[in-house]
């Protein structure tokens, strides 16, 4: 609808001699066009210092820098930030700077202490996780591919359980001491 819309608005203008809504409306159906394929406009591409600078703003963001042109890494405090919700706040904050789905945002947690803690969350900043934009490669950042660590879960079913009894004593062992521990 909004194509047949635009190209009755474009053949109006174009009847009456009106060459800047002509014109306005054939930019609007290209880049309709170009966003219905998932192509980055690289005339406006977002501006990678201001970029960096602006996620770096957000609340729990530890460091951010570009692996490339088009690859956005960025660290947070604590594992509870490692979410989409996190990626969505740094698009939101490069949306002013151009157009973001040339960008794909990579999100590590610096808390990490496991594999699932360290595993890396990617996703384009307009697109679904997984989803890239045309001619946007796949980059693989984790250090371990996901294969090998779904294979070492199957292989070392006992670990999560571990982890889980260590995490339970941890929380004992700092309740006891400050609990015993005078105030200061």
């Amino acid at each position: 609808m909004r194509t047949a819309g635009r190209i009755v608005l474009a053949n109006g203008a174009a009847a009456l001699g009106d060459d800047r809504t002509t014109r306005a409306q054939i930019e609007g159906l290209a880049d309709d066009y170009r966003r219905a394929i998932k192509l980055a406009d690289t005339s406006r591409a977002v501006d990678h210092e201001a970029a960096r600078r602006a996620v770096r703003q957000i609340d729990g963001v530890r460091s951010v820098a570009w692996i490339d042109r088009e690859n956005l890494f960025v660290i947070v405090s604590r594992n509870a930030a490692r979410t989409y919700a996190t990626i969505d706040a740094a698009c939101l904050a490069m949306e002013p700077l151009g157009d973001t789905l040339g960008v794909v945002v990579h999100l590590q947690s610096g808390e990490a202490v496991d594999a699932e803690d360290l595993r890396i969350l990617s996703r384009n900043c307009q697109l679904s996780p997984g989803d890239r934009a045309l001619l946007q490669r796949d980059r693989a950042v984790d250090v371990v591919p996901d294969a090998i660590q779904s294979q070492h879960r199957a292989d070392n079913p006992r670990e999560a359980l571990d982890k889980r009894a260590w995490e339970r004593g941890n929380r004992e062992s700092m309740k006891l001491i400050e609990d015993t521990t005078p105030e200061m």
